[in-house]
């Protein structure tokens, strides 16, 4: 019984856990959008991207500041190194004698030898203390400045690319939001299909019991409502699986709970389109990164160009030293500092930088072609989406017109089977007629939704 009771208090303490770990979201279509911005891997990477970019940044303003660094050391000599070098000693000491006309102990004036050897001796201390300052300080490399310069289009590049992510996220959860939306139809008609089928059986069996209907007529209706039940129970589990991919596509958890509060009807998928004439190129925003791109590029030629001049740089430093035979810290100090101007003219680099302005220019030439080739893209993207959306709408209409209609053959097929001047065989006809015109219509709902949004995606007017 204890063990009994303890499973069962584990039990609810999972299912509690499960509860808490779960959250509700009731999202409108731009309420998922926001939340993807925030959740979605590919804009979180995205956005990351911008910071990597700032940091690349922040290395290119480093080599224009001053960089200071401070140095200590303390050498030791167990052997101090000997040099060897010529005797001055002894040509000192002979030259004078020889001015003075000294002479020797036979009387002859001391001369200079023709050799006078080397002598050997030990300069330094064994021990060998400093402490240092020096400061590296450009001031003048073509490159860096133009580096400097081009910081803000790099970041405007990186920042475009976050957009373009944002937007082909955007067009789908729209396509997928809106559909899910939509399937609400798609199972309020099978539940007035069910329900219609319901009450034919019901009839059936009333004009069976009165002679007027076989058994096998309901036998038939019976199947008919099961095979919708089934189409009932499939159409739920496509919902289902289709709300686990806009979840995935948005970064919210499967155990999450997603409910939504948009809804798209017939009216709203033929309305609020602009007139396609109205794109301009710039509204797109690879357009407007491909524009962004060329100016990098034209920053990159500019930085190979100014590497031909010289470079201008300033070097300082300022050290205190000690140099003793005894450890420590006591003793004189000696002061040392020095300042440099280093200019440093590139004269032949065997014609590498002229190879690399040659190849940023080409490079630029090349992304020139790739703009023009995009805005035929885009020319091409728009009138694309406006061929499918005229289509998707003319054929929305058509299907909701033979849907109206089939329901109206179903509804008089009906009426004239219950008062007994209509067959079974037309009433199923009719039936089969109304379940194709209701899946066409839904078909291009659909169909009609994802035009929809690729003729805004095209026109750059996705919002």
């Amino acid at each position: 019984m204890k063990l009994r009771l303890k499973g069962t208090v584990a039990f609810l303490i999972l299912v509690n856990l499960g509860a808490m770990a779960q959250e509700r979201h009731a999202f409108s279509a731009k309420d998922a959008v926001e939340y993807a911005k925030k959740n979605s891997a590919q804009v979180k990477n995205a956005l990351l991207d911008i910071k990597i970019q700032e940091q690349v940044n922040k290395e290119v303003t480093a080599a224009a500041l001053p960089n200071i660094s401070a140095s200590s050391n303390l050498n030791y000599f167990p052997n101090v190194t000997v040099q060897t070098f010529p005797n001055f000693i002894a040509a000192g000491t002979y030259g004078v004698l020889a001015k003075e006309g000294v002479k020797d102990g036979s009387g002859n004036s001391i001369t200079m030898p023709s050799d006078l050897g080397y002598v050997q001796a030990q300069f330094g201390t064994k021990f060998y203390n400093s402490v240092g300052l020096s400061l590296q300080q450009l001031l003048f490399d073509g490159q860096v400045f133009v580096g400097l310069q081009a910081r803000n289009s790099t970041i405007d590049y990186a920042e475009k690319g976050a957009e373009v992510t944002e937007e082909n996220i955007r067009a789908n959860i729209y396509k997928i939001y809106y559909q899910l939306a939509a399937s609400k139809n798609q199972v309020r008609i099978l539940d007035a299909n069910i329900e219609r089928l319901q009450k034919l059986s019901s009839d059936t069996r009333k004009l069976f019991e009165n002679g007027f209907a076989e058994k096998l007529d309901i036998s038939k209706i019976e199947v008919q409502v099961s095979n919708m039940q089934t189409e009932k129970l499939k159409a739920l589990n496509s919902i289902n699986n289709g709300f686990l991919g806009l979840k995935l596509l948005m970064g919210m958890p499967v155990r999450d709970t997603l409910l939504l509060t948009d809804s798209i009807t017939y009216n709203d998928i033929r309305t609020g389109v602009l007139d396609a004439a109205q794109y301009n190129y710039a509204d797109r925003k690879e357009y407007q990164q491909a524009q962004i791109g060329l100016k990098l590029l034209d920053y990159s030629i500019r930085r190979y160009q100014l590497s031909k001049l010289p470079t201008v740089s300033l070097s300082s430093n300022y050290n205190v030293i000690r140099q003793a035979n005894e450890i420590g810290f006591g003793g004189p100090w000696f002061k040392s500092s020095l300042i440099g101007l280093n200019i440093n003219v590139p004269i032949f680099t065997g014609l590498a930088t002229n190879a690399r302005i040659a190849n940023a220019k080409l490079q630029f030439q090349k992304n020139q072609n790739n703009v023009e080739a995009l805005k035929l893209s885009i020319d091409n993207d728009v009138q694309e989406a406006v061929n499918n959306y005229t289509n998707a709408l003319a054929t929305l209409e058509a299907q909701k017109r033979n849907m109206d209609l089939a329901e109206t053959v179903f509804n008089q097929t009906q009426v004239k089977f219950q008062n007994g001047i209509g067959s079974q065989t037309e009433i199923s006809t009719a039936q089969s007629d109304l379940l194709v015109a209701q899946s066409n219509f839904l078909f291009a709902m659909y169909d009609a939704i994802t035009a929809k949004i690729d003729f805004l995606k095209a026109t750059g007017k996705l919002q």
